[in-house]
């Protein structure tokens, strides 16, 4: 699960890790009053979406002074921010986070992740801070600094000290960036992320360390720990189907391709959307009803398969297990008696009770391809989905 930076910086704060002044706006007035409270002269406003490089698109931009920060946070507020992690229909700002500008002396990169050939977290700095880490990893991977953490051990004062000294910290600054590295080491683990990144980390002028950007993402497999990070969770920033698949507890993910999949299991559906490629075509999303699902789920999952209108085939791919082939049938029968189906369906269907859900797809008198085998079934909507 992902967060905004207004956010990920409240939880820093828990964890005693330095971040500007500010707080977060939903209209131009309220800008002004945060920045009011702040103080100073110069004040930052900050698209909150779920994505990077909001400064290249926009994003982000310098105020001279208070009323600066309401015309900024009006002109930001409401626009279709686009960048290279949004995709080119972009994301719609509805809040603005107002902070402090701040004198700059360094720009550095920190993040922890999960490495999971180590099967491990890893702590990556790097002086090449401001830059997309990527890039700098393409580029110039020497600039980067790690340190793989035993989670049974724990991060080791030695381990923090390499990280400062690895990027040219000297002198105070070495036990700032130490207590710093160690308390975002801690909120990773407390709240079981699955990445935390400071771009930049910066050191003022006046010799403090601060995170002037902070992105988290949690372990979705972790969340039921932790509860109170579900009241986190923005609406606005996912798919709507992806949104409607979760309410239904479906397993669904919004791909670029024509090709509509239902399939049971994780495994299984990787297999189909292999095969769909192999055939010559694109999947359009990945949907998994599992083992367990209801002629209602399936009913449900039908349904947001054909909510996206780029599908052009549906490919149903069953082994029946738990997942019994006639549930199935009934709850695709009674999808499409909901819904006008438009696009050709191709269903393969093996395992349990499956005889008894080809007779109902049969004798429904609705139009289906029956296919023979999963590559017979990809090759049949490889073909009606160009």
């Amino acid at each position: 699960m992902k967060i905004h930076e207004y956010q990920a910086k409240q939880l820093l704060q828990e964890f005693n890790v330095p971040i500007p002044q500010g707080g977060v706006a939903a209209d131009p007035h309220e800008a002004y009053q945060v920045a009011e409270a702040i103080g100073g002269m110069t004040y930052v406003v900050k698209a909150q979406i779920h994505a990077g490089g909001r400064g290249k698109g926009g994003g982000v931009k310098v105020a001279a002074d208070l009323n600066e920060v309401r015309q900024l946070a009006e002109s930001i507020l409401g626009m279709t921010l686009v960048t290279h992690q949004t995709g080119p229909e972009g994301r719609v700002v509805k809040k603005v986070l107002v902070e402090q500008a701040l004198d700059i002396k360094q720009e550095l990169y920190l993040g922890i992740v999960i490495d999971r050939a180590q099967a491990r977290p890893v702590i990556m700095i790097s002086a090449a801070g401001g830059m997309e880490i990527e890039e700098v990893a393409a580029r110039t991977p020497e600039l980067i600094i790690k340190e793989a953490i035993d989670p049974a051990v724990g991060l080791m004062p030695y381990q923090t000290r390499n990280l400062a000294f690895g990027v040219g910290l000297e002198g105070g600054l070495i036990r700032t960036a130490s207590g710093f590295i160690t308390n975002l080491y801690r909120m990773f683990m407390a709240y079981d992320c699955s990445l935390v990144e400071i771009n930049p980390l910066v050191v003022t002028t006046d010799g403090q360390m601060l995170a002037l950007d902070a992105k988290v993402n949690f372990d979705d497999n972790a969340l039921y720990r932790h509860k109170e990070l579900l009241e986190l969770e923005d609406p606005n920033e996912m798919d709507p189907l992806e949104l409607e698949a979760k309410k239904h507890n479906l397993n669904y993910i919004r791909l670029d391709g024509t090709v509509g999949a239902m399939v049971n299991g994780a495994g299984l559906a990787m297999a189909t959307m292999d095969l769909i490629k192999l055939a010559g075509a694109e999947p359009a999303n990945f949907l998994d009803v599992g083992g367990g699902a209801s002629a209602d789920m399936i009913t449900n999952g039908f349904r947001i398969i054909l909510g996206d209108p780029r599908v052009k085939a549906i490919l149903i791919n069953i082994f029946g297990g738990i997942l019994r082939c006639d549930v199935l049938a009934q709850g695709v029968l009674e999808a499409v008696k909901q819904v006008q189906v438009q696009v050709p369906i191709i269903i393969r269907l093996e395992g349990t009770h499956c005889e008894i859900g080809r007779d109902l797809l049969k004798d429904s008198g609705l139009n289906f391809t029956v296919a023979s085998d999963m590559l017979d079934a990809a090759h049949k909507v490889a073909a009606l989905a160009k």
